[in-house]
């Protein structure tokens, strides 16, 4: 009986590993994104099924503030978020455990897609123009936020003297328009959107600054989410190297636009113009290493972080 009873087991087992196992491979992610086309990679997996043909069910969910991603990964609202380096590096000093699975776009000194917008009749031009005025950003201690403070000291100003506020990016226009700011640091499409109605000027394209090829978004997880799903989060990883070549054919520019549009709500007219960052799949230690010097430049990490720990292989 004990020898039956064993066969009998060893058929069923083997009969259900032979059966499809689609529901139990599957695995479910929500993405966490912000309005920029830096994101562009993940847009294209989702829209070419590159993140289903690895049994990657992948939700994409609008997060209006980049420098609230890390939270909603540490509460589980999130699986996957892409903060910006800085506001990734911040929520680590702070102590929360969490690891990279891959990367968004690259810096690029042909992108004039984000920069300084002064107010129409502010007299702002250049970044001594900026003291004491006050600027929105859309995420304080988020990319643009801490790359134009780095563009100031460059300039010779010290960014203590510019009154920084939060504003979303969809905010930026109304508040120049009813003079809450004198200047917000945008990107495309809201940057356009605000010089074509006139209520703001591009004072300037500070980004041409910047060294390139280091990362602008980076995709986050908790470590523990990782280490229970390592599979899925190479699978993500390797989904977004797939995407980045085909945004490398010119042959497939519509295409990418159309998965920009789908997402970040952009109209054909603003959609045909926006600049879209070159793709940088994988984060390197020396991308990371960048931006924890700059930071550190700008006194915002308080512990040593070890960048070998926190890239994902």
């Amino acid at each position: 009986m004990k020898r039956r009873t064993l066969l009998s087991a060893l058929a069923a087992a083997s009969a259900a590993a032979a059966l499809p196992s689609r529901a139990q491979s599957t695995t479910k992610i929500v993405f966490g994104y912000t309005a920029v086309t830096d994101f562009a990679s993940v847009f294209v997996a989702a829209e070419e099924g590159y993140f289903k043909k690895r049994g990657l069910d992948v939700e994409l969910k609008f997060i209006p503030l980049n420098s609230t991603i890390p939270a909603a990964l540490q509460s589980d609202s999130l699986q996957i978020g892409g903060p910006t380096p800085s506001v990734f590096l911040q929520a680590v000093d702070g102590g929360l455990d969490l690891v990279l699975v891959a990367g968004g776009g690259l810096t690029s000194k042909t992108i004039t897609g984000f920069g300084l917008v002064a107010r129409a009749g502010s007299g702002i031009k250049s970044a001594q123009d900026c003291v004491g005025k006050k600027i929105g950003v859309p995420g304080l201690g988020a990319f643009l936020h801490v790359t134009f403070r780095a563009w100031l000291k460059d300039s010779g100003v010290d960014y203590r003297k510019v009154n920084f506020v939060e504003a979303a990016f969809p905010q930026h226009a109304d508040l120049l328009r009813g003079g809450s700011v004198d200047a917000v640091v945008s990107a495309d499409p809201f940057m356009s959107r605000i010089t074509e109605s006139g209520a703001g000027y591009v004072a300037s394209y500070y980004s041409t600054f910047l060294p390139e090829n280091n990362q602008t978004i980076v995709h986050a997880a908790k470590r523990e989410w990782v280490a229970k799903n390592p599979a899925a989060a190479r699978a993500f990883r390797e989904a977004l190297v797939e995407a980045a070549a085909f945004m490398q054919q010119p042959k497939n520019d519509a295409k990418v636009r159309a998965s920009i549009g789908k997402y970040i709500k952009l109209p054909p007219d603003v959609l045909a113009k926006v600049q879209v960052s070159p793709p940088g799949p994988v984060v390197t230690d020396k991308q990371l290493s960048y931006w924890i010097g700059l930071m550190k430049d700008q006194e915002m990490l308080k512990t040593h972080i070890d960048v070998a720990k926190l890239v994902t292989k």
